[in-house]
C-alpha cells in the first residue's frame, strides 16, 4: 500500500459488514485512523477485531441523533479533527406502490436521508479545509428498478445533497463527491431474496443486467472511496463515480 491516507482521521459509518468494513480495511491499510459504526455490538466489535489497532468502533444508529453525538464525542477525545466521513450507513427493501407502509418510508428516509445528513453535519465542527466527504448513493437513484421507489428516492437525495454540499462547503475548501454502486454482492442483499434458491435466482438477474457479467465486489467500491478520500482526488467534487459495471451507463 502506498499510505495515501496517512495522518488522516476517517469515520466510516455502516462500518461493520460490506462496503463499509471493506472500506475501513483499505483506509486503515492506506494509513488513515478510523471510527466505525454499526447498530450490532457483537458484529460491531468483530469488525473492529479485524481492523487491528487503528480503529475505533462506536455502537449507534446513524438514525438517532444522540448516537451521532457519542460517535464524534469519541472523535473528539482520541483527535482533534475529521479528515474523512464516509456517510455509508443505508438499507433498502422491495415494496411495490400500492404496498408501501409508513413504517417502510419512515425506516428508508430515516436511516438513507436523515442518518446521512447529520452524519455530515454534527461533523462539520470537526473538519479542517482539505477534508473529503463521500457519501454512499446507488445507481437507483437514476434508474427506475421494479418495487424499490422509496429506497430509489432516498438515494436520489444523496445525490443532490453533494451538489449543493458542494456549493455551501467550497468556502472552507471541503469536498463532497457522491459513489453510486451497482450490484454488489454483500450482505444487505440477503434480505432481498427470502430462500437460498431465490437468492441464487436474484444474483443471476442481477448479473444478467450488468453488461460486465457479474455482480461487484465490496473491495471494488472501496477502492473508488479511497481515491475520494485521498489528496489524489484534490480537484475533484460534486461529482458521482459509478461503481456499477456499466448499468446506469449503457
Amino acid at each position: 500500500m502506498s499510505n495515501r491516507l496517512a495522518g488522516k482521521v476517517a469515520v466510516i459509518t455502516g462500518g461493520t459488514s460490506g462496503i463499509g468494513l471493506a472500506t475501513a480495511e483499505k483506509f486503515v491499510a492506506e494509513g488513515a485512523d478510523v471510527f466505525v459504526t454499526g447498530r450490532r455490538p457483537g458484529e460491531l466489535e468483530a469488525a473492529v477485531k479485524k481492523l487491528g489497532k487503528k480503529a475505533t468502533g462506536v455502537q449507534g444508529d446513524v438514525a438517532t441523533l444522540a448516537d451521532l453525538d457519542r460517535l464524534y464525542d469519541a472523535v473528539k477525545r482520541k483527535h482533534d479533527h475529521v479528515d474523512v466521513v464516509f456517510a455509508n450507513a443505508g438499507r433498502g427493501e422491495y415494496l411495490a406502490l400500492g404496498a408501501i407502509t409508513e413504517k417502510h418510508y419512515d425506516e428508508t428516509f430515516d436511516t438513507n436521508v436523515k442518518g446521512l445528513l447529520f452524519s455530515v453535519q454534527k461533523a462539520l465542527p470537526l473538519m479542517r479545509p482539505g477534508g473529503s466527504i463521500i457519501l454512499n448513493a446507488s445507481v437507483a437513484g437514476s434508474k427506475g428498478f421494479d418495487n424499490f421507489s422509496v429506497y430509489s428516492a432516498t438515494k436520489a437525495a444523496v445525490r443532490s445533497f453533494a451538489r449543493t454540499w458542494t456549493t455551501d462547503l467550497k468556502g472552507r475548501g471541503i469536498r463532497v463527491n457522491v459513489v453510486s454502486p451497482g450490484p454488489i454482492d454483500t450482505p444487505i442483499i440477503k434480505g432481498l431474496a427470502p430462500t437460498d434458491e431465490a437468492m441464487r435466482e436474484f444474483k443471476a438477474n442481477m448479473s444478467a443486467v450488468v453488461p460486465m457479467g457479474r455482480m461487484g465486489r465490496a473491495e471494488e467500491v472501496a477502492n473508488a472511496v479511497v481515491f475520494l478520500a485521498s489528496d489524489e482526488s484534490s480537484f475533484v467534487t460534486g461529482t458521482e463515480v459509478f461503481v456499477d459495471g456499466g448499468v446506469a451507463q449503457v
